[in-house]
Parts: structure tokens; sequence; C-alpha cells
């Protein structure tokens, strides 16, 4: 049975992507974007597969009605993917307020009202995939990403607590973690003001950016119609040929630490822990 996606921040991008791959196999796709009419395009090679509908992730209200809309229009909503978000450049010191709220608006607390807009819809289903598109930057943090890796690592907390809370109903989440992909992300990224102490570390990044084996958002596409099928899907999966070996370090480097302090974490416990109580 072909399934219906409602996909956020569809219009360019890895979102578009996904869109993509789903209507290419005969699915039914809800297509949110804050312009809708950069999915004009689609609506006329797919016809009434999909329905576009205009939404800012941010404005919950906004987020029940389109949810509620789909569910109407298509009778049932199988894959969630919650994929609109977009990049804030700059060092903490650098970030103002509205930055960080509004980059925290899209990113966490659109994902979480999209998944409290469907979640009624998907435990009467009985069943019902969540995908929720985070980042390499879910698991690591480099110099000038403060504001976003909040985001996503926030997000990836709260989606490995919302896996083991709707498991019971039939419903599977997964994080999905997006290497650098050939997407104009990094460009239409927000970029704080930028204070010259940090300049070395600006530098840094483009000369990193310029090395970079970026993917192609077309495999993406087709990788996530593999998870949304499979029965047992991962709670987390990198996408793209960068991440592993990087972050494999992130964590070999954790536990080493850990373990280096660990003599200091019991001596915090206040008492023997292994000691029987009196």
């Amino acid at each position: 049975m072909n399934k219906v996606w409602f996909v956020t921040g569809s219009a360019r991008g890895l979102g578009r992507a996904f869109v993509e791959a789903a209507l290419s196999r005969g699915d039914k796709v809800v297509a949110t974007a804050r312009n809708p009419r950069r999915l004009d395009d689609l609506v006329a090679a797919h016809g009434d597969t999909v329905l576009p509908l205009e939404l800012d992730v941010a404005d919950r209200a906004a987020v029940h009605e389109s949810v509620r809309a789909a569910k109407e229009h298509f009778g049932r909503l199988d894959v969630i993917v919650n994929n609109a978000g977009y990049g804030l450049f700059g060092a903490v010191e650098e970030l103002t307020e509205r930055q960080l709220r509004d980059q925290l608006a899209t990113n966490l607390f659109g994902a979480v009202w999209v998944v409290q807009a469907a979640l009624p819809h998907l435990r009467e289903q009985g069943a019902g995939r969540i995908i929720q598109i985070s980042s390499a930057g879910g698991v690591g943090a480099w110099p000038l990403g403060g504001g976003y890796h909040a985001s996503k690592w926030a997000l990836e907390g709260l989606s490995e607590s919302l896996a083991q809370e709707v498991a019971g109903f039939g419903i599977k989440v997964t994080l999905v973690e997006p290497g650098s992909y050939a997407t104009d992300a990094i460009a239409g990224a927000t970029r704080a003001t930028p204070n010259p102490l940090y300049d070395g570390f600006r530098a840094s990044f483009a000369a990193f950016a310029q090395t970079l084996d970026v993917g192609d958002p077309a495999a993406a596409g087709r990788a996530l119609l593999k998870l949304a099928d499979c029965d047992n899907p991962p709670l987390r999966v990198f996408f793209g040929a960068q991440n592993n070996e990087m972050l494999q370090q992130v964590y070999a480097d954790r536990l080493k630490t850990w373990a280096d302090w660990q003599d200091l974490a019991l001596e915090a416990h206040g008492h023997n822990p292994s000691a029987p109580a009196v």
C-alpha cells in the first residue's frame, strides 16, 4: 500500500529530495513550505498525489491546522518527516537573543509541534513513522555552531525519549543525521555579526568546507524510502559518507575522558557506592 507522507521544509534541499523520492514511486505527500508556490512544479507533475500547504512550523496553531487538513485530505498519515530547519553560524558570544530564540523555534519547537499534532492520528491508526532530520551536528559540536548544535542536540534527546514513549502504540521514531549535501544549507544560514576575535575559526571553517565530499540529495531521498519501509528502523542513522569515522573519534574521546575521571566521579558521590547500605 502506498504511503502518505507529511514533510516540512519541502521547497528546497533535502526536504525537496524526500518529497520527490516519495512521489516518484507513487506515494502521496503533504508538502509544506513557507512559500508553497515553490511547489507548483510538483503539483503540475504529480497532480492530486501532492498537497502543498503553506506552513511556518514555529506557529503551533498553524501546525495543528496543517496536520488536521492533511489527515482529512488523504485519510491517514503514515510517515512524518520533520525536516524544516536552518543553520545559524556564530560564536556563542556573537549570538543575539533573537537569533537563538528563532533557531530553537524552528529547529526544535517546530518539530515538537508537528509531533504533538500528528501523534493522536498515528496512535489511532496503531502505526506510523516519525523521522526527525537532525544532523551530524546533533551528536558532535564544533566552533561557530553553538546555537545550531543546541537545537539539534535538544532534538536528539527529545526524540530518544519520544521513541520510548510511543513504541507501545506501534509508532517508530528515527533520527536521521545527515552530513554535508549539495544544497544551499550553508549559503542560506543565518550569520551572527562577526567579532574579529573569532575570525580564525571562520577561516578554518571556510577552508574545511572546501574539502568536503558533499552528498547527492537525490540519493538521500532514495535512502529515506528504504528507512521508511524498514520493519525495524534504527533510532539513529547517519546519511552521508563523512560522519562515521569523525564521530567515532568523538565518542572514543568522550569514553576515555569519563574513564580517566572516574575516580573523581566516585569521590563526588560522597560515599563508597559499592558498600552495602546500613
